[in-house]
């Protein structure tokens, strides 16, 4: 249970930690046994259990998309440099404990999220012990080794007998001349502790005991932190009750849980600032045909056909237009046009207020943000001539393979991975195949290696990724010429 008191204020809290004393996390790799003590703001709770959740995301992310394991380790090595670094001791310019502070208090923070049902306890516990892997495979060997000495494992090593009864066994299974009698390096373990390793015949069985060589020994490691999640977030689901009366804590961890669930972990970090580039009324047709994600080109194009969306339609793409950079004067005259069967006095009436709430005009003056996949997936429209949320959510099978076809050109062989990707309900990385495919780009290249969480993104990303196309081509006309 996380048992670290919660503070409102942002204060840096007192006790740091000198770079040059004693580390309060020696080693970077962590069992998570003992939960953190002492103060954590707000900000902090929210932020770390965020940061630490976008790795996670990449994670079940590259699983969805059939990654091999080396791009697996590259993809999750660059999400962990990006927002939850861990140096290793010999570093001497960054803070190690503020480091792994961030670390401890974020997983923390997302057991509290992820205990309170068997599916989410699964593939948080699943998503951990993969982010444990890279990290254990990419720590310093030293630091590694001292590490598992200070876990003092309740593993046995083999005996000089046991291992000359084995002999032929053994040396079979490491590859050693038929003479060898060094079995030191080998463990003993019960056989229930490694199923793998034994369904792969990578140890040797004897009496519901196996012996498993140096080189598989990181196999227990990995298992022995499974396991030990597991059992410490079933004991978290029984004391998660108490927190119920925080108002603070619950809603924060029901939006974690919610996010790990829809697939889109995260918002987008400008989701609430327009973008720059002067974006008019009159470009909007042809930008949604080339920049827009599914859900908004498919809300543009209900826009064209009805001449009018209904309420939360509006709302939705309303915020992602004024994301991408649509001040609210061509706000005004792109929503006007589009409601051409209405006359100015009932536009003027009915919808312009509304428009200029959403710019933060009217009202309480809020800066509205664009809203994020999480929040479009778990809206769910499509209900009483609603076309909000996320299509891949909420269409039917045929109806969205027309859609993507005609909308984006995507083929047959390029379908049956989409579908497959929505039938598991990882609909941001299906929209993410479709930026790839529409792009001309190879699978897992589009948008820096990360796969798509916020509407805005998708367009800003293709946004870019034209001008780069543009400046390349221009260039290579340019030599091409003066050859």
């Amino acid at each position: 249970m996380f048992k670290s008191n919660i503070r409102d204020d942002a204060g840096s809290g007192a006790g740091e930690v000198s770079r040059h004393s004693t580390l309060k996390y020696p080693f970077r790799l962590n069992f998570y046994e003992k939960p953190p003590l002492g103060d954590v703001t707000i900000e902090e709770f929210e932020l770390f259990a965020i940061d630490r959740l976008r790795v996670l995301g990449e994670i079940e992310s590259s699983w969805a998309r059939n990654r091999p394991s080396e791009e697996v380790r590259k993809v999750v090595g660059d999400q962990c440099a990006k927002y939850v670094p861990l140096s290793n001791n010999t570093a001497k310019t960054v803070e190690l404990d503020e480091q792994r502070r961030k670390d401890h208090i974020g997983h923390f923070v997302l057991r509290l999220a992820f205990c309170r049902s068997e599916e989410l306890r699964r593939r948080f516990v699943k998503a951990e012990t993969a982010l444990f892997r890279v990290r254990y495979d990419a720590d310093d060997t030293l630091e590694r080794q001292q590490f598992l000495k200070s876990m003092k494992f309740d593993w046995s090593g083999i005996t000089h007998e046991e291992g000359i009864a084995l002999q032929d066994q053994l040396n079979t299974l490491i590859g050693a001349p038929e003479e060898n009698t060094d079995f030191s390096g080998f463990l003993k373990v019960k056989w229930t502790r490694i199923p793998d390793l034994v369904e792969k015949r990578k140890v040797v069985l004897k009496g519901g005991w196996a012996f498993v060589p140096a080189t598989e020994q990181s196999a227990l490691v990995f298992h022995e932190f499974q396991t030990t999640l597991e059992c410490a977030l079933e004991a978290t689901s029984k004391a998660l009750p108490r927190l119920d009366e925080d108002t603070r804590i619950i809603p924060l961890l029901n939006n974690l849980s919610q996010g790990f669930l829809s697939g889109a972990s995260f918002d987008w970090g400008s989701s609430t600032a327009t973008t720059a580039g002067g974006v008019t009324a009159d470009m909007i047709d042809e930008m949604a045909r080339k920049h827009f994600p599914f859900c908004m080109r498919y809300q543009h194009e209900e826009l064209r056909k009805r001449k009018h969306l209904p309420h939360f339609s509006r709302l939705e793409y309303g915020l992602f237009l004024k994301v991408l950079g649509l001040p609210i004067e061509e706000a005004l005259i792109f929503w006007r046009k589009s409601f051409s069967k209405i006359t100015d006095d009932k536009f003027n009436k009915e919808y312009k207020y509304n428009i200029r709430h959403s710019f933060g005009l009217e009202g309480k003056r809020a800066n509205y943000p664009a809203k994020t996949c999480m929040q479009i997936i778990m809206e769910r429209g499509q209900k009483d001539m609603e076309c909000h949320g996320c299509p891949f959510a909420t269409f039917a099978s045929e109806n969205l393979q027309t859609a993507l076809m005609s909308m984006y050109n995507v083929g047959s062989q390029d379908m049956g991975e989409i579908l497959h990707l929505v039938k598991g309900q990882h609909y941001h990385v299906a929209c993410t195949r479709v930026w790839e495919i529409s792009h001309g780009v190879k699978k897992g290249a589009g948008l820096d290696g990360e796969s798509v969480t916020h509407p805005n993104l998708y367009a800003a990303k293709s946004r870019e990724f034209e001008k780069a196309r543009t400046k390349q081509e221009s260039g290579e006309d340019v030599v091409m010429a003066e050859g």
